[in-house]
């Protein structure tokens, strides 16, 4: 293992005091308790056993606590996952999960290793928001089904654990607001024997560790034929989740993180949970929250004892955690949406200072992944509709001065960006009819960016030399004229 996936012992070290690791074990804690409901509930979703959303869970966080690029971000089984695997699991079998599962964070290695991390500085601050605040409306969301036909009791449950988890650090810190919500609640309905849905209610729990094996698949072309699109699906939607999610907690945390070396820790990650008999994940967004803001989280320590604790939990004190209310587990998340909502970007005073093609990008990030329940729609679309609108304000931007001087030679003056949705407004621009024998166009004040561009003033070439007159083109700086030199003449005449 190259010494950069080693864990930031030396930052431990240098750090290391009883209130850190108090936090960071605290922090685990209570995440390992939020994991346990959530990797149930996905593996329905993905139509597995319950055994094989909590074993990627604790394989997933273990070996990105050790592989991954940002400290404190926890990553398990999740939805955005158990969405793209569950058409293969229902069709082929769990085998068959087990094995894109594995192909998918080989994709995500390759990926890595291609630089796809570099890609985010594509994605605009709009698409950010509303990626934020879809994921906290889908963690909003997701918590529904536990309000809805359930016993009376539920409400005030949720009512006390909503107000131990704000009250709370008001009065100290020192334990994490929702582990004390979590062990209160839990407390109370167990003496008080009140009968509400509980872990337990959510499906069985594991009483063995996970054991490496090979996935149960044939090793053929019509196996890969099978899983490559799985694979795939895993290895984009996984990478997107999880790199937007280290760039939201590198905001929060104020630090950066290494993106190249989270892709490939989410590749190798997923693949020893695909070995270890887990549906594979990505970077959970609630969870990290839970850590990273609940709790007060910064190390790879936490993310650890996450997964740790996990297996602890579900394999050695299965029976005690199955007896945790939902209800306590619905108040942490339903805090954990409030506070991972962007409330600053829909303020009036907000909105009315940001473009309206801010906003647009912004809402059309979270309608379609809300819509979907897929990030990857979600912030492809919000960086298709930001780059269409970038384009048009970028192609208003172009002008062009046609100026005739004392000895009657015309000059048209061309500013702006050229390309492809603003190169084709230049064609109204000039009028062949009306100028000398040779007109002289200055690009000194615009940038030549595609071949759209060289078209159109090839065609203009051919529109001044059919009546006579000739089209010279000045001032064109280094890069624009190395675009035209090699594409000029060889695009094809009219097209």
């Amino acid at each position: 293992m190259p010494r950069s996936a080693l864990p930031d012992l030396a930052t431990l070290r240098a750090h290391w005091t009883p209130r850190l690791v108090r936090t960071e074990v605290l922090a685990g804690l209570v995440v390992a308790l939020a994991l346990i409901p959530e990797a149930i509930a996905f593996s329905i979703i993905a139509g597995v056993d319950p055994r094989v959303g909590l074993y990627a869970s604790f394989t997933m966080a273990v070996v990105i606590a050790v592989c991954g690029g940002r400290p404190a971000m926890i990553s398990a089984a999740t939805g955005a996952i158990a969405l793209v695997v569950a058409p293969l699991s229902r069709e082929y079998g769990v085998e068959y999960l087990f094995a894109a599962v594995v192909l998918g964070g080989v994709l995500q290695i390759a990926l890595a290793a291609a630089g796809v991390a570099r890609l985010m500085r594509f994605l605009p601050r709009s698409v950010m928001v509303g990626f934020v605040n879809a994921l906290a409306i889908l963690i909003f969301t997701s918590q529904v089904p536990q309000l809805v036909g359930v016993p009376w009791a539920v409400y005030p449950l949720v009512a006390v654990g909503l107000v131990v988890i704000v009250g709370l650090p008001r009065l100290t810190r020192v334990v994490p607001a929702p582990l004390v919500a979590i062990v209160g609640l839990t407390v109370v309905t167990v003496t008080a024997a009140v009968a509400v849905p509980t872990v337990g209610d959510q499906g069985a729990l594991p009483d063995t560790v996970p054991l490496p094996h090979l996935p149960a698949v044939p090793l053929t072309w019509e196996t890969l034929r099978i899983v490559a699109p799985y694979a795939l699906g895993v290895a984009l939607v996984g990478l997107i989740e999880s790199l937007m999610t280290a760039r939201l907690v590198d905001d929060i945390t104020q630090t950066g993180s290494d993106k190249t070396r989270e892709s490939w820790g989410q590749g190798v990650a997923n693949i020893v949970t695909g070995f270890t008999g887990g549906m594979g994940g990505c970077a959970m967004i609630g969870q990290t929250m839970i850590n990273v803001k609940a709790s007060g989280a910064r190390t790879r320590l936490s993310t650890f004892l996450a997964g740790a604790f996990l297996l602890v939990l579900v394999v050695a004190l299965g029976d005690v955690v199955a007896l945790i209310p939902m209800a306590a587990l619905v108040a942490v998340m339903v805090m954990v949406s409030v506070g991972t909502f962007d409330w600053h970007s829909i303020r009036p005073a907000t909105l009315r200072r940001m473009p309206r093609s801010e906003t647009a990008v912004m809402l059309t990030t979270v309608v379609v992944t809300v819509g979907t329940h897929n990030l990857a729609f979600g912030v492809g679309a919000g960086v298709l509709v930001a780059s269409v609108l970038f384009a048009n304000r970028v192609s208003r931007l172009v002008g062009v001065d046609r100026t005739v001087d004392g000895g009657g030679a015309v000059v048209y003056r061309v500013t702006g960006q050229l390309f492809f949705a603003s190169s084709s407004e230049l064609s109204t621009a000039f009028a062949p009819d009306g100028d000398p024998d040779e007109v002289t166009v200055d690009l000194s004040g615009a940038h030549v960016w595609d071949a759209s561009t060289v078209a159109v003033l090839d065609d203009l070439r051919r529109r001044y030399a059919r009546s006579g007159r000739t089209l010279v083109v000045t001032g064109m700086n280094d890069d624009s004229r190395d675009r035209h030199e090699r594409l000029a003449g060889h695009l094809g005449g009219g097209h």
